[in-house]
């Protein structure tokens, strides 16, 4: 981790950025609907997300994975569609670990050497790389046609007569059928069939996986009894973990810069244990991030199981949300950052990305304009990464009813489907803007201001956090629960950051308390010069433990004020 570079990272779901399609057929094949290809990340591309300020970008469905479109022509197998969601499939029931998506190629037989060229071009723009690792679960049907040499595929040596071995990948329902609880057949002339049962993905145990769970998938055997109390067998390791650090150093010769490792909780944390340390004495400078849902595991993670960051979802991100729907107090803020126990700088912060509903949406905020004063909250108040998803800086709602994915505010991960504010602005690939609405426009130079403050302040890139929120409480100049204002310091620069969830604006007196002046080494200075480094303006401001600064925010709104002295 390089602790003086603030990560921002522009998460893409690959085969979406690049469709031009503007007419979309619900539920639509490949050949109806399109698909985006790696090569659409031009230069021009990536020095357009360089320049809203991401320093990396997480490609996100990389990896070959289960799908309905027929690719037999190239040698791979088809996949039964009663176990693939939507027609292009999701990319998290991994069909080949190693392997690229074959949607994702121009030259379906050239797609490693496509990715390869994707890498290089993304480090020539000055910018890293981010994949996915998906150690829980695989495809159903979970073949590798590209197994290395001196490789063996999941599964391969299995015992399925036994429902749980330290040998085994997988878990299986010995003597038994799966059985799924719903249409086994689909589209295909004959039901899927599986003998005996593999467990499920989302660690269900039998053969009845129904419509609600990762039915697609099957769970992988970390040596973990789960039938038996959860024994575990890590002495001798399991074949699974070495299988694993195989397919981790394959892609970290691909010159990547790191994994977001999803659903790490649901793998043993002594397998990260293990398994971090042995990459990285190859591949020192690789980041791994973990998503973790459950807070009681998050210093596990880090430092027992040698993740750099986690999500920060249960925490800020459900705080903030909350705070701009309307249902909590902005006071939440603080007691969120206190309850991490000083792993903050840890944490991975992001009001998007491909499992969140679209903060424009109906079921979200129903306006991008409501959530400005979070976006500055969540990247300005650490000096930890702030993720965004592509499309939220220009306001995508998310509402398409896609296919198997509904209308429900994301932006689907199962079907073929364009992204309609990204294909606008990429406008075939010269990004002028012609197609964009003022409102976009505007969105889309707000997020480049403070995503690229966040890089270039070191103030926040760097520099100490201090809460005001404690001497603020039950103010007549201040609405706590409306309003939230803090403080970046990094040697003779300090920030006052101030943010207004509410609709209308505030003319606010935020207090400033002593301690803060004794903790940061602040002067007392009266009728001082401050920069509004989002709006360019300058004010005349009091910085005095006896004298409220006197901010004016605007609705929705916020001001990072930057004094030097």
């Amino acid at each position: 981790m390089n602790e003086d570079n603030k990560l921002i990272i522009y998460q893409v779901f690959t085969r979406l950025f690049g469709n031009n399609h503007s007419r979309l057929v619900n539920n639509g094949s490949l050949a109806e609907n399109g698909c985006g290809k790696m090569a659409d990340f031009t230069g021009k591309a990536l020095e357009e997300i360089k320049r809203l300020g991401a320093t990396h970008i997480w490609y996100t469905g990389i990896i070959e994975h289960a799908t309905q479109t027929d690719y037999r022509r190239y040698n791979i197998r088809p996949d039964h569609p009663a176990v693939v969601k939507g027609k292009a499939g999701s990319p998290y029931a991994i069909k080949d670990y190693y392997d690229v998506d074959p949607d994702l190629a121009k030259d379906v037989p050239g797609r490693m050497k496509e990715f390869e060229n994707l890498v290089q071009r993304t480090h020539h723009a000055g910018l890293k790389v981010i994949l996915d690792f998906v150690p829980n679960h695989v495809a159903r049907q979970y073949h590798s046609d590209s197994q290395p040499d001196g490789t063996t595929s999941l599964g391969a040596n299995d015992d399925s007569r036994q429902a749980f071995s330290p040998y085994n990948n997988f878990y299986y329902i010995p003597d038994t059928p799966l059985q799924c609880q719903f249409d086994m057949k689909a589209s295909a002339d004959e039901p899927y069939a599986e003998m005996p049962a593999k467990a499920t993905g989302n660690n269900r145990f039998d053969a009845y996986p129904n419509i609600t769970d990762w039915y697609e998938t099957v769970k992988l055997n970390y040596g973990v009894d789960y039938m038996n109390g959860g024994t575990c067998h890590f002495d001798p390791v399991p074949d699974t973990w070495h299988k694993m650090l195989d397919i981790l150093l394959f892609w970290a010769s691909k010159d990547i810069d790191g994994f977001r490792c999803d659903m790490a909780e649901m793998v043993p944390v002594e397998f990260w244990e293990w398994v971090i340390p042995q990459v990285k004495a190859t591949y020192p400078h690789l980041i791994f991030i973990a998503e973790v849902y459950n807070p009681h595991e998050y210093h596990n993670y880090i430092f027992r199981g040698k993740f750099d960051y986690l999500y920060d979802k249960v925490g800020l991100y459900d705080t903030l949300r909350a705070i701009v729907c309307g249902n909590e107090s902005a006071t939440a803020i603080t007691r969120c950052w206190q309850s991490l126990g000083g792993i903050e700088k840890r944490m991975l912060n992001f009001l998007e990305n491909h499992d969140e509903q679209r903060v424009a949406s109906d079921f979200f905020a129903g306006s991008s304009h409501k959530a400005i004063p979070a976006l500055i909250v969540s990247a300005c108040m650490n000096t930890n990464p702030m993720m965004i998803y592509f499309g939220q800086e220009f306001g995508e709602m998310g509402m398409d009813s896609e296919g198997f994915s509904g209308r429900d505010g994301r932006t689907t991960i199962f079907d073929y489907w364009a992204v309609d504010t990204i294909r606008r602005w990429r406008n075939g690939g010269k990004f002028d803007g012609k197609l964009l609405t003022e409102h976009e426009k505007h969105l889309h130079a707000l997020y480049e201001r403070v995503l690229n403050l966040c890089r270039e302040e070191k103030a926040i890139a760097q520099g100490e956090f201090f809460d005001l929120m404690y001497a603020n409480l039950g103010g007549w100049r201040m609405n706590e629960h409306r309003q939230y204002a803090f403080l970046r310091k990094y040697e003779k620069e300090l920030l006052l950051i101030v943010v207004n969830f509410d609709n209308t604006p505030a003319n606010i007196g935020v207090n400033i308390p002593l301690h803060a002046f004794e903790y940061l080494h602040l002067p007392h200075l009266a009728h001082t010069q401050a920069t509004d480094l989002l709006s360019g303006k300058a004010e005349s401001v009091n910085l005095l433990p006896d004298k409220p600064v006197e901010v004016a925010v605007e609705g929705y709104g916020g001001k990072i004020l930057k004094l030097t002295f």
